[in-house]
Order: C-alpha cells, then sequence, then structure tokens
C-alpha cells in the first residue's frame, strides 16, 4: 500500500518543470510519500573537487554520470538510514544497450522493470490509466529524457524505442544473427549499433540487481557472455 512507499525527487538544473509538477502530482494521487532533494549543491561540489583533474578537458558523459550517481547515493544513503529497499527502475531497452549510469540509476536492491522493454512500459502505463488514472498522461506522450544535459532525448543516443526494441527481442530472445536481423527489413546502421551496445554493456549487466523476468529470456542466469573477448560478429 501507499504507506510503505517513498518516492524521492532529486531534480537538478537540468531538469524541466513539467518533470516536477507531474511527480508531485502523480505522488498526490498515490497518496505515496514524497520528498524532493535538489542535487544542484552536490553537484557543485563534486565539480569543485573534481576541477583540478577535469581542468582543460571539455565536459562530456562524465558531467551527466556524475549527476545520477549523486543520486545513486542519496538513495542508498536513505535505504541504509530506514532500512527500506531501492527499487531501480532502469527497463529492459535501457539495460541491455548500458543507457544507464553504473552506480547510478542502476544502484538498488530490486528491478522492477528489468525484463520489461520501453515499448511495453507505455502499454502497461496506458492499460493502468485505463482502469483509473494515476500516471500523467504528459508523462507517456512526452519525449523520454534523461534530463543530464540541456534539451537532451533518449534518442540522441539510442535509436527510436519501437526499432530498438523489436532488434533487442530478436536478438537477445529469439537469438538470431544480426545478418538474420538485417534481413528482416532492419536497417543495417540500426542492427549494427543495438548489437554493439548490447556486446558492450555486458560488464554493467553483470553488476545490475536482480529483478523480475517474465520473457522467454531475460538479462542474468539466462543471457552469460564473457565480459572481454575478441568475438566479432559478420556484417557481411
Amino acid at each position: 500500500g501507499p504507506d510503505r512507499v517513498r518516492a524521492i525527487m532529486m531534480p537538478s538544473h537540468y531538469t524541466a518543470t513539467m518533470s516536477l509538477e507531474d511527480a508531485r502530482a502523480e505522488a498526490q494521487v498515490l497518496g505515496v510519500r514524497y520528498t524532493e532533494i535538489a542535487i544542484r549543491p552536490v553537484f557543485d561540489g563534486f565539480l569543485k573537487a573534481l576541477s583540478g583533474e577535469f581542468k582543460g578537458l571539455p565536459e562530456d558523459a562524465t558531467e551527466e554520470n556524475v549527476q545520477s550517481r549523486i543520486r545513486g547515493t542519496l538513495l542508498m544513503a536513505l535505504s541504509n538510514k530506514t532500512g527500506a529497499i531501492v527499487l531501480t527502475t532502469g527497463n529492459k531497452s535501457e539495460m541491455g544497450t548500458g543507457y544507464a549510469t553504473l552506480y547510478g540509476d542502476m544502484a538498488g536492491g530490486f528491478g522492477v522493470l528489468k525484463d520489461i522493454s520501453k515499448q511495453m512500459v507505455y502499454r502497461l502505463a496506458n492499460y493502468r490509466n485505463g482502469l483509473g488514472r494515476v500516471i500523467p498522461q504528459r508523462v507517456i506522450d512526452r519525449a523520454p529524457s534523461a534530463e543530464l544535459r540541456a534539451n537532451q532525448t533518449d534518442q540522441d543516443t539510442l535509436p527510436l524505442y519501437p526499432v530498438l526494441d523489436a532488434i533487442m527481442e530478436a536478438y537477445v530472445e529469439d537469438d538470431l544473427a544480426p545478418l538474420d536481423i538485417i534481413g528482416k527489413g532492419f536497417a543495417r546502421a540500426d542492427v549494427e549499433k543495438v548489437v554493439r551496445m548490447v556486446r558492450m554493456s555486458e560488464y554493467k549487466r553483470r553488476q545490475a540487481p536482480i529483478g523480475v523476468r517474465i520473457t522467454p529470456r531475460g538479462f542474468g542466469k539466462d543471457w552469460r557472455f564473457p565480459i572481454t573477448n575478441k568475438f566479432q560478429h559478420r556484417f557481411g
């Protein structure tokens, strides 16, 4: 029940106003305890501590990952203090391609969406709202974004989710070779990118929390691949 759930919103200077509004609205509808902890002061402290090491180096994904790891640290601190378990919210599409931050949004004790693709997340959200609206429609309709840099969207890094999820399903669950996936009509560039990201992210997934499995093959005991190897797929 709601008395056993606590939602923590950790806005940064990149967090959109609509994200704050929607988080507050959803927490109110669900009746869960809701807290906001701004991470900008902590982020500024990290950058100050690292200023000597970062001097002369351009900003890149490092600064994005620092924000995510600050959030992970705060959540784990609350977990330690209260005895509550942190639910890791990354879905199968993100975990599969490594579109997640190790020790950041991957921190936690149980991955509720670990084997659920992004497209299925949308289907589940719409289904739940069909039983009685609890998720603001804007959360579902807006372009997905990690909000770790200005004007960021997931599709800056990933193929469109319908394409990504279909390729991942073919490669991970159906065990099809990349050339066979291309033969099904998917663009070679998309297949090469998704397969490369899946294989490069194995070391991250080995450190991910356990979670529910609902598909024929999830990441974990069903998917065992060496973290380091020289194998390369042939793309023709």
